[in-house]
């Protein structure tokens, strides 16, 4: 009994983005969040979702593979700038875990 009072009880009240936080990092997935919430920054900011066939993430490069290289040409010259806008709708999610180790902010573009 005594254990079930402690685990329940609180000495500071918090909010719910911080008890989401806090069981993310407990539960050790916020590096596969981390990655889905990049995947769907590429497919709003891009614009690009359905010509994407697939993404991967590693090392902060995005690696993206298109089925059409007219999109492709379309996107390439724009990489710097699609970082930067992918970083900054991360940055709005409160769901995204800034500082884990393992899948951080993207650095890097790759189309393929």
């Amino acid at each position: 009994m005594n254990v079930m009072k402690n685990r329940l009880s609180r000495k500071e009240p918090a909010t719910m983005g911080e008890v989401v936080h806090e069981y993310v990092r407990k539960m050790k997935i916020a590096a596969g969040l981390n990655e889905q919430l990049v995947f769907d920054a590429w497919d709003i900011v891009s614009g690009a979702a359905g010509y994407t066939v697939s993404r991967y993430l590693k090392d902060g490069v995005l690696y993206c593979s298109m089925s059409s290289s007219v999109v492709r040409s379309r996107l390439f010259p724009k990489r710097d700038e699609l970082v930067r806008k992918i970083n900054d709708f991360l940055r709005e999610d409160e769901l995204f875990v800034q500082d884990d180790p393992r899948t951080g902010f993207v650095r890097q573009i790759v189309l393929k």
